[in-house]
């Protein structure tokens, strides 16, 4: 871990000295993109559904009028209750000094939602980042069920995605617009928040990496022992 603190300790002092003293104004309101489209196939599925119930209870026996009526009933029921029922991306987005407070399940998607939040404020090759990282923490995130809250692992863990992520993307929010184009100290704080984002995210594959590597080394040692028992050149048969 000391690379990825050292690379972001960098970049943290070098903006301290140009960062607007007041405080951090991100863009914390939630991407909302596909999510109508998400909504009308649920809800398409939905009627769908209802629709093939009641086709299937009338050749069981005649519905009527009272269950074509009911069939109506459930569609609008179904269609309003799907549109109007808040989803993840209503909920209110956690503050960044809370994020690594959370349960080390949750933190992933957690972290994934804030960082879509701030990423259209941030410069085009720091967005292809952004979406780089949101796929590893979406990789990752399943293998945190076997990770022991507890343990080493688990704080490192929260120490990157929890607390050195999205400290780092909020010093960034500090710089004044008009300073973040302007080198100092050999680059300008856009290059640096592609550089430190790119550090992050290579971590985050590295601990993806590590975290399965019990797995990686079974699989590989199960695959060998197949091959020995059952290959066709196994004298043994």
């Amino acid at each position: 871990m000391s690379d990825v603190d050292d690379a972001i300790a960098a970049a943290r002092s070098s903006w301290s000295r140009i960062a607007d003293p007041g405080p951090a104004m991100p863009d914390r309101a939630p991407r909302r993109a596909g999510q109508g489209a998400r909504r009308l196939k649920r809800i398409a599925a939905a009627v769908i559904a209802i629709l093939i119930a009641a086709f299937v209870a009338g050749i069981v026996t005649p519905i009527g009028i009272m269950g074509v009526f009911l069939t109506i009933v459930a569609i609008l029921a179904v269609t309003v209750a799907i549109a109007v029922w808040p989803t993840t991306a209503d909920r209110p987005l956690p503050p960044p000094e809370k994020l690594r407070t959370l349960d080390l399940k949750a933190l992933p998607a957690q972290t994934e939602r804030w960082l879509q939040a701030q990423r259209r404020s941030l410069p085009a090759p720091a967005q292809h980042l952004i979406d780089r990282i949101a796929e590893r923490l979406r990789t990752l995130s399943p293998q945190l069920a076997r990770v022991d809250p507890a343990g080493e692992s688990a704080d490192e863990i929260r120490r990157l995605i929890g607390e050195q992520l999205p400290a780092f993307v909020d010093d960034y929010a500090r710089v004044p617009t008009t300073l973040r184009t302007t080198e100092r100290g050999g680059r300008t704080p856009d290059a640096a928040l592609s550089d430190g984002l790119g550090v992050i995210e290579r971590e985050i594959a590295a601990m993806t990496e590590r975290l399965a590597q019990g797995d990686l080394d079974s699989l590989q040692t199960r695959g060998r022992y197949l091959e020995l028992k059952y290959s066709g050149d196994d004298p043994a048969g």
